[in-house]
């Protein structure tokens, strides 16, 4: 018999543990593969950083055998661990090519603090198992919005706090229309996990987009977040 929803969520938030994470999401990624098993131990992740400070991979990575590509496009890469790239919608799927990622590689991070939802969006030749996302948390729960596509965007101080990637609904959509699911949300960071719907037991049951939402704003008081000068919300 499977998990019903509050089964599978309570499974993972037991399991939350951060090493190098932002929050707990290195437990539960181990706990997330033992669930849905491994395949290559590989991942790609961007932006990396240094490939330790605040990432998703270097648990897995320095503790438990895997393997794969970090890119980032500052300075902080030192172009041997890290790669110094800057990833967009338009070059995504070579940069795979080029560093010889696998078509179903493992694990999928992406933290660019910009494109996230355009670049995941555009991926096609290449179906990572799960994916993890860094949200926009300044949105309503149904409220699927993403900043319009720019590939000169990059991380801006001032504006930074608001007109940042896609609201949690916007990457549920995408997710569904490329048959991923939403399995867990990390409590106290802005990062989502998904999983290839083919990948999951079949008799799981999971919480709902509403269920995993954890920042409910009070519509009475809702105000949108104003896009930087020059910038837009795009609704899909």
């Amino acid at each position: 018999m499977g998990q019903t929803s509050e089964e599978w969520r309570a499974d993972l938030e037991r399991s939350a543990i951060g090493v190098y994470s932002q929050g707990g999401e290195d437990g539960v990624l181990l706990r997330l593969f033992e669930k849905i098993g491994v395949r290559h131990r590989s991942f790609v992740e961007f932006g990396a950083w240094d490939g330790e400070h605040l990432s998703n991979t270097a648990n897995l990575r320095l503790n438990h055998g895997w393997s794969g590509l970090l890119m980032e496009g500052s300075d902080r890469a030192d172009g041997e661990l890290v790669r110094r790239e800057l990833v967009d919608a338009e070059n995504v799927e070579a940069l795979f090519d080029r560093y010889d990622v696998a078509r179903d590689f493992d694990l999928l991070s992406i933290d660019i603090d910009g494109n996230d939802y355009w670049v995941w969006h555009t991926i096609a030749r290449y179906a990572p198992r799960v994916v993890l996302v860094e949200y926009n948390i300044f949105f309503l729960a149904e409220t699927a919005k993403t900043i319009a596509y720019d590939p000169d965007h990059g991380w801006d101080r001032e504006h930074y706090g608001l007109y940042h990637g896609a609201s949690l609904a916007a990457f549920h959509k995408l997710a569904r229309s490329k048959g991923y699911a939403l399995v867990y949300t990390e409590p106290y960071c802005p990062n989502a996990i998904f999983v290839r719907e083919s990948e999951l037991p079949v008799d799981v049951e999971l919480p709902t987009l509403a269920e995993w939402t954890r920042w409910n704003w009070r519509e009475e008081d809702y105000v949108e977040p104003t896009p930087r000068p020059g910038g837009r919300w795009v609704e899909v």
